[in-house]
């Protein structure tokens, strides 16, 4: 198991419509094509044998390697440092239109900056998660990759006249280099998904404004930043990470874009996060507005509202919405696993699809009306159509929402009447009153009214424990869940209640370790699955916020410093980290870097004394 990187060992590149997983040695082991979601070409990360690669290394015994990104893009860097010379791989993917494509660009150029360098590389796809075989064509001025679903051209970035530094040979229907360069000198591959016509040679002028073009697109994009606090370097990283997860045909997030990177190593917490939750709908909004993102504010809102304007919830009694869709607005996610692939260090199942879509998680109505509220609240306003059919899931909450459901966590144990699931009802209510008198919009005021009541009175008698002196995860146990933190940032509670304070006392004593947050205690709240999972990235972050509007700026303050170590070397965070402070779960995580946008925003504003606007 040795063979395979650290999660963390690995930045990320795309197009916004796909992504790619380079490593510290500058190898590709994952990349799905022609959207987040779609089978693998390169499935290295889980599984080293049968999972597909694109390698490039320098063809000394030893070496050292670094990686960083061009400041301010998405353009990515792994330098290699040899005895006799240095040479770097520079990766990107020159971005995509709005019209979805099957046509995706992986470019690689590598360059000696001193000295002299020989890299090595091979080019071993593996097509539908390594179940489709394939073909290699090699002509004058590439090679070409066909599989029954898909065909990938290999183009040479060099000049006609050249000396041909870039020699290729087959082997077993793969694809191998050799490069020799010398200081100043550059060489690179362009692989090419359904390219349209035959491989050809790419000149460096044209390299060279296919980099231009993207590194400006991101230096461009990232401008619009309003974002100056003590965090920025963190922040604005984010923010470019959160965008390349960005499906531009539909502005749908994905939760991340791999899958089954597990939670505990050789444990079944392997899950398919390459969809778009519901609830990353909150997250997102208040995080793009937070920094000055309007445009994909607005594009994210309005899948939310085509969303809504659907009512194709499926499922036992899960109401108008599903809690996740494909980046498209689909909802086909059938819960599958690939038997032939041994997953990442032998954590098996490898799961694609997700068989928790059509669970029922009352939560998400309060989300999705939180983010259409907040939205709302900065010029984006429904439409007759939207605000119909948001009537209408109103209407359907109104009798449903004092129902047990699988809760925010997708727990596999069965369902039960958790808190927060009440809580996020809670909201859905109170937004929607909000924007039917904003707006004067016909609405059953007082149904609505009544029910937000009701559930309020709920929460307080039920969901709080009285020994505990807190509030519990779900009705009838004294589990703590780290959810609850939201309570306030929502506006269910102000921050300086003393019900609050003794809540948020009580986690720190049973879901803290070292200012890193826990969901819940497994053991002591069965959630169907075996084994145990590190802290919950998302959770640590929500808990900065917490403390800062609870007062504790000190303490909050500290918590995300000690939490921003935990990044790797690029900024990035996976879901989870374990106790050795390895990065575990899907990488890199939405939700993570949703709420660490949130939390600095939050933090900031109370240190300097601002109030921040929002609940």
């Amino acid at each position: 198991m040795d063979e395979y990187p650290l999660i963390e060992d690995h930045g990320l590149i795309g197009d916004l419509q796909t992504a790619a997983l380079v490593s510290t040695d500058a190898t590709i082991d994952w990349f799905c094509c022609p959207r987040f979601d779609s089978p693998s070409v390169f499935g290295a990360l889980l599984d080293r044998e049968r999972g597909g690669h694109f390698t490039v290394r320098p063809a000394a015994e030893t070496y050292t390697t670094k990686q960083l990104y061009h400041p301010d893009t998405a353009v990515l860097v792994t330098r290699f440092m040899t005895e006799a010379g240095a040479g770097e791989v520079v990766d990107f993917m020159p971005v995509t239109g709005t019209a979805a494509t099957d046509r995706h660009r992986l470019v690689r150029m590598l360059r000696c900056v001193r000295g002299s360098i020989t890299f090595e590389g091979e080019i071993a796809p593996r097509f539908d998660y390594g179940r489709q075989p394939h073909e290699l064509h090699i002509t004058e001025h590439g090679a070409r990759f066909a599989s029954r679903d898909m065909d990938l051209a290999v183009h040479a970035v060099r000049e006609p006249q050249d000396e041909r530094l870039l020699t290729v040979r087959p082997g077993d229907n793969d694809l191998r280099f050799t490069v020799n360069l010398r200081a100043g000198q550059q060489r690179g591959l362009i692989m090419e998904s359904s390219p349209g016509g035959p491989p050809h040679e790419v000149g460096e002028a044209e390299f060279e404004r296919l980099f231009d073009e993207c590194a400006h697109f991101w230096r461009s994009w990232l401008s619009q930043s309003t974002y100056t606090g003590r965090w920025r370097e963190a922040v604005e990283r984010s923010a470019v990470t959160l965008k390349l997860m960005t499906y531009a045909p539909t502005g749908a997030l994905v939760a991340a874009p791999t899958t089954a990177l597990p939670e505990q190593l050789g444990g079944e917490r392997n899950w398919d996060y390459r969809f778009t939750w519901i609830r990353d709908a909150s997250f997102s909004v208040y995080a793009l507005l937070g920094m000055g993102f309007k445009e994909e504010a607005a594009a994210f809102n309005s899948w939310l509202h085509d969303r809504v304007k659907e009512e194709a919830g499926q499922g036992d009694g899960a109401g108008p919405l599903n809690i996740m869709y494909r980046v498209d607005g689909s909802s086909d996610m059938v819960e599958e696993s690939l038997d032939h692939w041994e997953g990442y260090c032998g954590s098996a199942p490898v799961r694609i699809g997700n068989g928790a879509a059509t669970q029922r998680q009352l939560d998400i109505y309060g989300e999705a009306l939180d983010s259409i509220y907040f939205a709302h609240q900065h010029g984006m306003h429904l439409d007759h159509r939207g605000w119909t059919a948001l009537h209408t899931l109103l209407d359907w909450l109104v009798e449903n929402w004092d129902r047990p459901g699988e809760g925010l966590w997708e727990t596999r144990g069965g369902r039960k009447d958790f808190t927060y699931g009440r809580v996020m009802s809670w909201v859905a209510f109170d937004r929607a009153i909000r924007i039917a008198y904003d707006d004067g919009r016909p609405a059953a005021r007082g149904r609505w009214v009544e029910a937000r009541d009701e559930i309020y009175a709920q929460v307080f008698r039920r969901g709080w424990d009285p020994n505990k002196r807190a509030f519990v995860q779900h009705y009838g146990d004294d589990v703590l869940d780290s959810s609850l933190l939201r309570m306030p940032t929502v506006g269910f509670i102000t921050p300086d209640d003393p019900m609050w304070a003794s809540t948020l006392d009580a986690m720190e004593h049973e879901l803290v370790s070292d200012s890193l947050v826990y969901r819940y205690n497994p053991e002591a709240s069965p959630d169907g699955l075996r084994g145990s999972e590190g802290t919950f990235s998302l959770c640590t972050f929500m808990y900065v916020d917490a403390l800062a509007r609870a007062g504790r700026t000190d303490q909050a303050r500290l918590v995300l410093e000690k939490m921003l170590t935990y990044a790797n070397h690029l900024g990035l965070y996976s879901e989870e980290i374990g106790l050795t402070g390895r990065q575990l779960g899907n990488f890199p995580q939405a939700f993570t870097h949703l709420a660490l946008i949130d939390a600095a925003i939050t933090l900031d504003a109370k240190l300097g004394g601002v109030r921040r606007g929002g609940m």
